[in-house]
């Protein structure tokens, strides 16, 4: 009998209900999606800091009307028990109301130091299409190894900052929504950090079962003008794995935002159906960025300002209507493409070339180029440097070099 108590017991703690867990309902939550639950959450959170450390989050519609803060070393737990989503919100969902049209006010939810977030769903039931309004972060990091498991932000203006406060060691991870504004943006993070099968596409608002249903307009058009999907600033050796984002003004966008550049490892990842997939405007000089097994449905820009390395090895490209160069290499840094496809180019057919390069360095080897008839590799005034060997281009129109660099190119085939 008691070695039966004891396992269950042991059962009930792994189940992540332990005798010392804090239940928002017990601090009043309602959970009816009417009242405000703000100040009963924010409470449980606050106990479950003495006495937790897990702040349980039944099944129900929270409405927040504020914003809440995950103290040090608590977990915020929503009744899930994996990634939910939005067309069956059959478990904890948070409806957020606080801070609508005030960009720049508290997040809706900030991570305190060592703080998680898991197993949840939240919604903004006020956005619209195509009267999109402002609101502040749905969940800011603050401090050393936070963490966002499991969770669908449906239409969140913008989604997760790991930026505006210094962070280390953050992990993301199985992660799904449709951003409106920016996605993840990454910044003042001066120790490794994880974003893990994160992916950012319409149709979880699109097939929200959440009031008041799914958006009208046209939200291809909307977030083509105005998605930054992974903004990626001051980091050291951020890895990037599994991460998708569809219909994105620019998909991941390396640049300065007051902090200097970072490096980052990204594989497994894509930008989809976008007129820049990938650009880069400032990385750390030492080391640059590294793309491995990428798919790319838009153009990669590498800007004048950049002066890290940008590596792309296995990584496939296509085009969109838009699109005219597939990859446009300017400014001082030096740019590796090997063992990439590119599969079409030149949509308006105005003779621009699949790679245009026009400074810094360049190699591209072991690289297949699939239309015929159209130019590949175009090398302009301003390249220092460029290496083209061991290619297969489609057709006479591989290579025209018009820069008065440092130019080797051989081994390549045209059949």
């Amino acid at each position: 009998m008691l070695v039966r108590l004891a396992s269950a017991l042991m059962l009930l703690s792994l189940g992540g209900f332990a005798m010392s867990d804090v239940n928002v309902r017990d601090y009043g939550a309602k959970g009816d999606g009417v009242a405000d639950d703000t100040p009963a959450i924010q409470a449980a959170l606050d106990a479950a800091a003495k006495s937790g450390p897990i702040c349980l989050v039944p099944k129900g519609m929270y409405r927040l009307n504020g914003s809440l803060t995950v103290p040090p070393g608590v977990t915020f737990q929503g009744a899930s028990g994996g990634v939910p989503h939005s067309e069956h919100p059959i478990g904890t969902v948070l409806l957020a109301y606080g801070g609508k049209g005030k960009e720049d006010g508290p997040a809706l939810v900030t991570l305190s130091p060592n703080a998680v977030i898991r197993e949840m769903i939240i919604h903004y039931p006020e956005q619209k299409l195509p009267d999109v309004v402002a609101y502040p972060w749905t969940i800011r990091i603050d401090g050393e190894l936070c963490q966002v498991t499991d969770m669908t932000l449906t239409n969140p203006y913008k989604a997760i900052d790991c930026g505006t406060r210094w962070n280390e060691l953050h992990t993301i991870r199985n992660v799904f929504g449709c951003p409106l504004k920016m996605g993840i943006f990454i910044n003042q993070c001066t120790d490794i950090g994880r974003i893990e099968n994160v992916h950012f596409n319409p149709n979880f608002w699109t097939r929200s079962a959440l009031p008041p249903g799914p958006p009208t307009g046209d939200i291809k058009a909307y977030l083509e003008k105005n998605l930054i999907g992974f903004a990626i600033g001051r980091t050291d050796w951020e890895f990037i794995t599994n991460c998708f984002v569809i219909f994105p003004k620019i998909g991941f966008h390396f640049a300065d935002f007051g902090n200097g550049g970072g490096n980052a490892v990204v594989t497994q990842s894509g930008s989809d159906i976008c007129p820049v997939a990938v650009q880069v405007d400032a990385t750390q000089g030492h080391a640059g960025v590294e793309f491995v097994n990428g798919q790319f449905m838009g153009t990669l820009v590498v800007g004048a300002s950049n002066q890290g390395p940008v590596k792309l090895t296995n990584c496939g490209f296509w085009p969109v209507a838009e699109t005219g160069h597939l990859v446009d290499k300017s400014g001082p840094s030096t740019l590796i493409l090997n063992a990439c496809h590119f599969a079409g180019w030149d949509s308006a057919n105005k003779g621009s070339a699949c790679i245009s390069a026009s400074g810094g360095r360049l190699v591209v080897s072991g690289c297949e180029f699939m239309p015929e008839s159209k130019l590949a590799i175009s090398l302009e005034p301003g390249l220092l440097a460029a290496t083209v060997f061991g290619n297969l281009f489609r057709g006479d129109k591989a290579v025209r070099n018009t820069s008065t660099g440092d130019v080797q190119i051989g081994l390549n085939s045209t059949h």
